[in-house]
This record gives structure tokens, sequence and C-alpha cells, in this order.
């Protein structure tokens, strides 16, 4: 098998394994390189990247993303809510930097070629510079954690972002302990993952051979 396929299934969302030592700026600038070597709608490349590396304004982004937690775990009923308290959500002061990818709608326009038809494509291009960004820190020996839980607004005023620009993603980056073999959420018990043959469909949606 090709070694991408070993970078691919390795690939974790890493929470609790990150060890906070300084990355390497050789190695930091060579997966910003493959983040932005990504394919973009049009070309319009319409990704940033925040570093933040600031004790205080992370400290001050994971009190925000604490408070959100909360916020979902009283929509859980006592069952689920049990399962949800023994997983971690972040690891915004473990890791060695923050990475914030911000999507501006902006970049390229008003004529971004192969975006007049699909509105979000120039959305889905700011995720394929994410994952190339995952992939190579894979690759490097670092971890990745995607933080969800946070309102767009304040993580905007809290960066300085645009008004017009769409913070996306904080990405907790650093050196890890192992990335583990099973993700968190399997592992906990959250959710399993579905076979491969329950969401390929051939010809049409639904349509599947033999069925």
């Amino acid at each position: 098998m090709h070694p991408l396929y070993d970078v691919l299934y390795r690939r974790r969302d890493t929470r609790r394994e990150f060890t906070g030592e300084p990355i390497d700026p050789a190695v930091l600038e060579r997966v910003l390189r493959a983040a932005h070597a990504a394919p973009s709608v049009g070309l319009s490349q319409p990704w940033d990247f925040v570093l933040v590396s600031d004790e205080h304004v992370r400290r001050e982004f994971r009190d925000h993303v604490l408070t959100e937690r909360k916020i979902f775990d009283a929509s859980l009923d006592p069952e689920r809510a049990a399962v949800f308290e023994r997983i971690k959500i972040e690891g915004v002061l473990e890791s060695s930097l923050g990475v914030v990818v911000c999507y501006d709608p902006d970049r390229g326009s008003p004529a971004v070629l192969g975006r007049h038809a699909i509105a979000d494509a120039g959305l889905y291009s700011v995720c394929l510079a994410i994952q190339n960004l995952w992939l190579a820190a894979t690759a490097e020996g670092l971890g990745v954690g995607w933080v969800s839980f946070y309102r767009e607004d304040f993580l905007r005023r809290l960066l300085g972002i645009p008004a017009g620009v769409r913070p996306v993603a904080w990405l907790c980056l650093g050196g890890v302990r192992d990335l583990p073999d099973v993700p968190d959420l399997e592992r906990h018990g959250w959710r399993e993952r579905l076979p491969l043959d329950d969401v390929v469909h051939h010809e049409r949606y639904g349509q599947r051979p033999g069925r």
C-alpha cells in the first residue's frame, strides 16, 4: 500500500496527546505550505491562517469553548450526557500553537470561476486546505485537533477578524506522545464508523447492487 494511505488512516482529531513542545519553524512552514498548495475554486485561494501562540488569548478562547460545552451538555439526555462527560473536546492550552483558518469570500471576486452556481465552493476550498494541513502535520509527526465549540462572532472579535471574513476552524497543532489507533468518539462509545457499503450508492441515490 502506498505510504499516503498510512498517513490517511493514522490521522486523528487530537485532544489529550499534545506534549506542548515548540514546533520547529521549518516543519511549521512545510505544513502551512502544504495547506496553501490546496486546490481552490477559480484559484481564488480564499484562506488565511492566523497563528495564535499568546497564552492569554488561548486561555480566553478555551474558557469560551468550555462555556459552549456546557450549553451542548445541557441539551443531551442523561445517557448521552454520561458518554459526553468522558470526551475531551479541545487541546487549546496543551497544544503548541493555535491555527485559525479563515475564509474570505471576496478573494478573487467578483468573477470567481466555478462559484457562480455553488456559493459554498469557496468554503469547500478552505476545507481542502485544512485537510492538506492535517495530512502534512500527520506526516511530520504532529497532531491536529479541530475545535468546533465556539461562536464565530466571539472568535472574530477575539482575533480582530474582519466582518466579511469567516473563521472556519481553530486547529490545535503540536507535537504528540502518540496518535490513538481508534478515534476518541469511537473509543468512548459516542458513535461507530459506518460500513463503506452503507454510504456508497450506484447510479442513483439509494440504489445499491442486489437491493
